[in-house]
């Protein structure tokens, strides 16, 4: 009894010997360890719990769970872009770097790798964007997806489950987003910001899986970018066209399109600034703040000018066009647009006949500045807020052109169920949860995380009502948008902490738009853990 007692006693302190610290049997998670497990791999134990779903920020959507040790780096882990992959070189250096590990193409993966691949789809079979698989096992990972996004996904799982649960649980990932279209809309205009603290927010936004940059950067109060062709309305404070350039660079590497957003024919004070002659008059020749007069065909040159120039500075898919607010088209009864903007009446009727409209008018504008896109690069998808679409004139808005809805408080507000049975794409920007405007003027208050992750979801364009759910697939995604209307009101840092949570509950909900399973506060905890 003595001597067998002994022998288990010794195979005992063997097991305890060779087993690590800190595992966490199976992947549940456990302290984050910043060290380097050490290079030699332990070996097995016979028996783990069944696994649990890795923790990230957006969730996963599903994970078949294993028994195993799960995954953890230790000192030979590799990144593998696997033969015929050689697209994801960037992607396979990036997360080499982020890790602190080696990097090598082509390479038959062993215990401690990590391998990354894009799948091939049978005769047939039509990819899905952005989607990836993730399986672990064997103390090895293997990512594939159907395009390098998604796989640059996979690794934004992998590193989150890494640092906020130190091991990457056993099983299989299966995931991709709700909605194709998931991001930040950045006003630019009103407040500057450095390019430092942009691509701060790129990066924070790539690890959410999120997709997209708007960048308003013309307004009344300044115009930003540099311009070689009107260099005259820029203002002090902007981005030079090398800072754009990195910037656009970063989001390109980390699967982001930068959305770039000239305004018009309304919020051009900055324009008119320079070229007064430009402004809208009404009957009684008073200026209208920010309105250009769209009955003038300098008006039309000047945008045309710069939408011309900036078309291969920002060469992603999309442009937005503007449209909203435009002051001629916001008139209070008995008043009509007509009646106090004759000048702009007499030119639809000249070009739309007698029954042509201010409506007309502005819905011209905008299809002859997406000509204007359009010529100078072919096959942009365009975007112009709600506001911007006008229903029942004598000339409609491109039938293709996305639907940006942020509010129904405007004069003439048209709900968004009229936009979906139209058949337009639409993109939310809900003023009601997603807008953070700077110095909370009006009705505004800043939006928080809680909000929008416990009530808020894609189908809710306006207000807190969601529209019907067979509209689903005409909703694209959405993004949260900040705004400068009082930019001293807060700092770049303050606009960092105070946007935080709400981008990242607006990332939940875009990329798995069912009920979250874990309560605020877990997530909140989560996004703490995460940093």
């Amino acid at each position: 009894m003595l001597r067998v007692g002994l022998a288990c006693l010794s195979v005992l302190a063997l097991i305890i010997a060779v087993w690590p610290d800190d595992d966490t049997h199976g992947g549940h998670g456990g302290p984050v360890d910043s060290r380097r497990a050490s290079s030699a791999l332990p070996a097995p134990s016979p028996i783990y719990p069944i696994s649990s779903p890795p923790r990230t920020i957006p969730s996963v959507r599903e994970h078949h769970a294993a028994r195993g040790p799960g995954f953890r780096p230790v000192g030979s882990t590799r990144v593998i872009v696997a033969t015929g992959s050689e697209s994801l070189a960037d992607e396979g250096k990036l997360f080499a770097q982020e890790l602190g590990v080696g990097y090598t193409t082509g390479a038959k993966p062993g215990a401690g790798d990590i391998e990354l691949a894009l799948n091939r789809p049978a005769a047939g079979q039509k990819p899905v964007p952005e989607s990836y698989t993730l399986s672990t096992a064997d103390r090895r990972v293997r990512i594939t997806g159907d395009d390098d996004a998604g796989v640059f996904y996979g690794t934004r799982t992998l590193k989150q489950a890494l640092k906020g649960g130190g091991v990457m649980p056993e099983g299989v990932v299966k995931d991709r987003p709700d909605k194709p279209q998931r991001g930040l809309n950045l006003d630019i205009a009103r407040k500057p910001y450095t390019e430092t603290w942009i691509e701060a927010q790129l990066r924070q936004m790539a690890d959410l899986k999120m997709n997209q940059l708007g960048l308003h950067f013309s307004d009344d109060q300044a115009f930003r970018v540099e311009s070689q062709s009107h260099p005259e309305i820029v203002s002090r404070d902007h981005l030079s066209k090398r800072d754009v350039q990195r910037i656009v660079a970063l989001a390109t590497k980390l699967h982001i399109t930068v959305v770039p957003e000239i305004d018009s024919p309304g919020h051009l004070g900055a324009v008119i600034a320079a070229h007064p002659d430009l402004q809208l008059r009404d009957k009684d020749g008073k200026a209208v703040k920010g309105a250009i007069d769209i009955a003038n065909p300098d008006s039309a040159r000047i945008v045309d000018d710069l939408l011309r120039e900036y078309a291969d500075l920002f060469p992603g898919a999309y442009w937005h066009l503007g449209g909203d607010e435009y002051q001629a088209l916001v008139v209070k009864a008995p008043a009509t647009p007509e009646s106090t903007y004759p000048g702009l009446a007499a030119a639809a009727r000249a070009k739309y006949g007698s029954k042509g409209s201010i409506k007309d008018l502005a819905t011209g504008w905008l299809n002859d500045r997406a000509e204007t896109v359009d010529s100078a690069s072919a096959g942009r998808t365009l975007k112009a807020w709600n506001d911007g679409f006008f229903a029942g004139g004598e000339v409609s808005a491109d039938q293709g052109r996305e639907v940006e809805y942020w509010t129904g408080k405007e004069i003439g507000a048209r709900p968004p169920e009229e936009y979906l049975a139209e058949g337009r794409p639409v993109v939310n920007l809900n003023d009601e949860y997603l807008y953070y405007v700077l110095g909370e003027p009006n009705t505004f208050k800043y939006p928080t995380g809680k909000r929008i992750y416990e009530e808020w979801t894609p189908l809710v364009l306006r207000g807190t009502k969601p529209v019907d759910a067979k509209y689903a697939g005409q909703i694209l995604g959405g993004r949260f948008a900040v705004w400068g209307d009082i930019p001293s009101a807060q700092t770049e840092e303050q606009v960092a902490r105070g946007i935080r949570m709400p981008l990242r509950a607006t990332a939940q909900k875009l990329w798995d738009a069912r009920t979250p399973a874990m309560a605020w506060e877990e997530f909140k905890s989560l996004a703490d853990r995460l940093g």
